[in-house]
């Protein structure tokens, strides 16, 4: 079994369910979910016309290769009625492996360690509730460390 990290956001319909029945339908026979950070709610980013965030990082264990958590990922997005209209506009779920245990994969749909996760408060805050020493496999920082990088960027922990 392999320790992975994903990252979990919403900014549609009911935001804290739609986290829920993500982690909820991750869970299978070859995965499971060991660890959840707490709920952070963050301003967009890029697109900035839309509603705010809501985001978190689960822990998971997974006998699944690579390509193959990125297919499981991407079938719960569908099956939660996930619709790809604009690049990093809103959307009811999204799913991403941060890391996979110290893997380094490289393609054309599929990059670990999440390329842009360095520069996102609301991937890395709610990573280094779970793992602040765990180290960037290509970097070889610690989260807190990166954590300690990132400027600006509105995110509080979320409010139930």
């Amino acid at each position: 079994m392999k320790t992975a990290y994903l990252g979990l956001g919403s900014n549609l319909g009911d935001r804290t369910a739609n986290l829920a029945q993500a982690s909820k339908l991750l869970t299978s026979e070859r995965l499971r979910v060991t660890r959840q950070s707490s709920i952070w709610e963050t301003a967009p980013r890029d697109v900035l016309d839309q509603p705010w965030f809501l985001n978190q990082v689960v822990e998971i264990e997974t006998d699944l290769f690579p390509r193959q958590l990125f297919q499981h990922i991407q079938r719960i997005e569908r099956e939660m009625g996930r619709l790809q209209r604009t690049p990093k506009g809103p959307r009811l779920i999204d799913l991403d492996i941060l890391l996979y245990g110290n893997a380094v994969v490289k393609s054309p749909d599929l990059e670990i360690p999440h390329p842009r996760m360095t520069e996102r408060r609301f991937v890395l805050a709610p990573l280094a509730e779970l793992a602040p020493d765990l180290r960037h496999p290509v970097l070889k920082r610690t989260v807190r460390e990166l954590l300690g990088e990132v400027a600006g960027q509105e995110a509080k922990k979320h409010q139930t």
